[in-house]
């Protein structure tokens, strides 16, 4: 399937790039998020003219990520779990808890699709662990979990 892009994406193109992915791909997520437009030259024309307010929409939405990166860039978020006596923990943390401890803590708006796990959370210790805001911004955060402390 060939596409216009509508933004930059990572590992994909930019603005106004005529690219060509896997049909699943390209009708399920780059045309229902509006993300990009089938390839025509009817559309081929209609984003050479938007590119520029397309590219100030791009620059404001990246600026805005790059305030919730300053927020949480290297910071350390710590979970409290009960875990086994060897350090697993009964069950893993995932992408959905680390957003919501992130905006109880830093009152930033992180979604759980932009938080890039590179191991399952599911032992106590530190994690490090990659926020993709943008294909152009990143921030690393450290995940810590403790044992809950029994009374």
């Amino acid at each position: 399937m060939e596409l216009i892009l509508l933004e930059n994406i990572l590992n994909l193109g930019n603005i106004g790039d005529k690219v060509k992915v896997k049909n699943g791909y390209g009708r399920n997520f780059l045309l229902k998020q509006g993300k990009a437009l089938r390839f025509n030259e009817k559309n081929q024309d209609f984003v050479n003219k938007k590119k520029d307010e397309l590219n100030k929409k791009n620059t404001e939405i990246k600026n805005q990520f790059k305030q919730i990166a300053k927020l949480v860039n290297n910071k350390t978020f710590l979970f409290s779990k009960e875990s086994k006596e060897n350090g697993d923990l009964y069950g893993s943390i995932k992408p959905k808890e680390i957003t919501n401890l992130i905006k109880e803590k830093v009152n930033a708006e992180v979604s759980p699709s932009q938080i890039i796990l590179k191991e399952e959370l599911n032992k106590i210790g530190i994690f490090k662990v990659d926020i993709n805001f943008h294909s152009e911004v990143k921030a690393n955060i450290s995940i810590k979990i403790d044992k809950i402390q029994s009374k």
